[in-house]
């Protein structure tokens, strides 16, 4: 067949078969009756040809096959992860998933899956593979290409023209939607990585809180340990009310809970380099983080502050790559694993590394793996599976709400006594130091509700599950601070009070973000 048969046919695939959740987000907006079964239907057809004029100008004798064959096996995955978990597939999604490790990866991985790549992607693949195009001269392709342009760019004119209403509707106030055609917007979402993530030349790291002192009358050094949580959600703390206590050891240890913090995003690869930053959620981009230092960068200025980094998730995300950094996901460095690494793992050998360091200020960050989805079953041993039944599969989707409640709370009893060993640790180190430990998760989590799983929407469209995150602080004896537990705080307090904790001096501090001023 000629080529731009091949593009109509592969075109009307993708239009039927990876845009479920595209129509089903569609039909809740617009019930499927009367005159929206007209608009519904033009939306189909909108976007059936749009996707005939990008495939067709990005046609050739020698690109249409391996352009239709890369965007099938693309699609195939990006339609499971939309119709199982109700994701998005944007920048900040992409660049979570080429971040994410094999480990994490292999969390995902399912027979659904496998389905979705074989029966979207490589049956409709091999038939492309296997098809004769025919070619005509060069005089005769740029003809039946510009016929295919000229049509489809008059279908959709004609179409926005007719129903200019609803599309001025649909555009405007329901522009969530778009987010969810396939392959249309990761397309789309691809270019915007790029464009937020290519640098033209040499990355130049810029320098601040050069001035940055520490004038601290205390007679102890200051240890602090900052624990970065992962994935979990305020309204799943008992300390904020939930029904079952999640929270009861670090509640007798006398933890502040910050009831009322907001993430500066929905996913690690968003949040982690956010929260260390001195940008707000407001300004902070990709390229502001990497191209500027951050909070631990200042602290290192004063030469006051000994810093380390262990890392049970990912990885820093960029905020340590100039500092200590030490990885416990494996059991060459974790001596505490069996189907995976624990997050106590990080403990081992801190007391060494304080006492190596006496007298010294130190601030250790610890990065959990904690609640990271969609395994919650996984993230916990089996002593802390108080809630049963649970759900032991990561199609999330298959098990019920209560299920999925029960793993991921079994796992925020492992954080808690994971916090509980944190804070076990700073009251050894007491008599020497002025002991403190923060807890913040970097986001939110969705369990099912409205559909919706995991993280990793786009700000503005999550819901608050996914931005309302678990956070506490614990002060040692002599050491306590003044902070109210209930004012509004977010990640972009963090900066500050790490700088205020260790009475750093420096143009970049503010006062009024220390939460603990």
């Amino acid at each position: 067949m000629s080529q731009q048969k091949l593009i109509i046919l592969i075109s009307l695939f993708f239009s039927i078969f990876t845009n479920y959740s595209f129509f089903t987000n569609v039909v809740e907006v617009y019930p499927f009756e009367g005159i929206n079964i007209v608009y519904i239907s033009s939306l189909a057809l909108l976007l059936f040809t749009f996707m005939v004029l990008l495939f067709t100008l990005l046609s050739s004798r020698y690109t249409t096959k391996p352009i239709l064959i890369t965007f099938l096996l693309i699609t195939a995955s990006t339609a499971y992860f939309m119709d199982t978990y109700h994701v998005v597939i944007d920048s900040d999604m992409i660049r979570n998933t080429i971040q994410t490790d094999i480990a994490e990866s292999s969390d995902l991985f399912s027979l659904k899956l496998l389905g979705y790549i074989i029966f979207l992607g490589i049956l409709p693949t091999y038939l492309i593979y296997k098809t004769e195009l025919e070619y005509g001269s060069l005089k005769e392709e740029i003809k039946r290409k510009g016929k295919v342009v000229l049509l489809s760019l008059v279908v959709i004119i004609a179409i926005l023209l007719s129903f200019s209403k609803f599309y001025t509707s649909f555009f405007r106030e329901h522009k969530p939607l778009r987010y969810y055609t396939n392959p249309t917007y990761w397309i789309y979402s691809i270019g915007n990585y790029i464009s937020k993530t290519a640098n033209s030349g040499q990355i130049v790291v810029k320098a601040i809180g050069l001035d940055a002192t520490i004038e601290s009358k205390n007679e102890k050094p200051k240890l602090v340990i900052m624990v970065v949580g992962e994935a979990t959600r305020a309204d799943h703390f008992s300390l904020n009310g939930y029904s079952r206590d999640t929270n009861h050891l670090v509640k007798e240890e006398g933890v502040i809970n910050l009831s009322n913090v907001a993430s500066c995003g929905t996913s690690t690869a968003h949040s982690v380099p956010c929260m260390f930053s001195i940008y707000n959620r407001n300004e902070y981009s990709y390229k502001k983080g990497i191209t500027t230092e951050n909070v631990l960068d200042v602290l290192n200025h004063t030469n006051r502050v000994d810093i380390l980094w262990r890392d049970n998730n990912s990885n820093s995300k960029g905020v340590a790559i100039r500092l200590p950094y030490e990885d416990y996901k494996n059991d060459k460095s974790n001596t505490i694993c069996d189907i995976e690494c624990r997050d106590e793992g990080m403990l081992v050998g801190l007391d060494d590394y304080i006492e190596k360091r006496k007298g010294k200020n130190i601030l250790i960050v610890l990065h959990q793996m904690g609640n990271h989805g969609p395994a919650y079953y996984k993230r916990y041993t089996k002593e802390y599976e108080k809630f049963t039944p649970v759900c032991r599969t990561n199609q999330l989707e298959e098990c019920s709400k209560e299920s999925i409640n029960n793993a991921y709370d079994n796992a925020l009893l492992h954080t808690d006594h994971f916090l509980y060993e944190v804070i076990q640790l700073l009251k050894r180190e007491q008599k020497e130091y002025d002991t403190t430990m923060i807890y913040m998760s970097d986001h939110g989590e969705s369990l099912g509700e409205n559909g919706i799983y995991l993280h990793g929407l786009p700000y503005f469209m999550a819901p608050d599950s996914q931005t309302d995150v678990g956070a506490m602080v614990w002060f040692g004896e002599g050491n306590v601070k003044d902070i109210d537990p209930n004012k509004k705080y977010s990640h972009d307090n963090l900066f500050h009070t790490l700088l205020g904790l260790f009475d750093v001096k420096s143009k970049v501090y503010n006062e009024e973000m220390d939460m603990l001023k």
